[in-house]
């Protein structure tokens, strides 16, 4: 039996959408294994470098959608692997941003030609991705929709 019958659309959707958000992440972990990077920290990297600059734990927080406490342990890992580095703007200050290193940078680079995500989306047509990406966007900017 490859599909349990569902009465509940939105259960259905949200199941179907987490099938798929597995599906990609095992192709991308696969892809980013020869790296020894998870698809978390290339997705770090990625935005580090995408920034241009230094940025804080709270901006990184907002753009990964993930709580202050997850990033920065994250961050802590990835600076013992060397891929990025924590600046404090006087020695023993708290307050710090983090900044990509050369190995994260190669890493970075390394990885922007990934392939994955474009071979799993290639069995859409361009109108369809985009009509994914509308309502995608429509499920995930309403911020009335957040259950507190």
């Amino acid at each position: 039996m490859d599909e349990i019958p569902y009465e509940d659309s939105c259960m259905h959707a949200r199941l179907l959408l987490e099938k798929a958000r597995h599906f990609m992440l095992y192709a991308r972990q696969k892809e980013m294994a020869p790296y020894h990077v998870s698809p978390q920290q290339a997705h770090l990297l990625f935005i580090l470098n995408k920034l241009g600059h230094r940025a804080n734990l709270s901006e990184l927080s907002k753009l990964c959608y993930k709580g202050i406490g997850t990033i920065s342990l994250q961050i802590s890992r990835m600076e013992n692997d060397g891929l990025v580095e924590k600046i404090r703007e006087a020695p023993k200050a708290k307050v710090f941003t983090i900044g990509l290193t050369s190995k994260g940078l190669e890493i970075c680079q390394s990885t922007s030609s990934i392939k994955s995500d474009k071979i799993i989306m290639s069995i859409l047509s361009e109108e369809e991705r985009q009509q994914l990406i509308l309502l995608l966007n429509k499920v995930t900017t309403d911020d009335s929709l957040v259950i507190t």
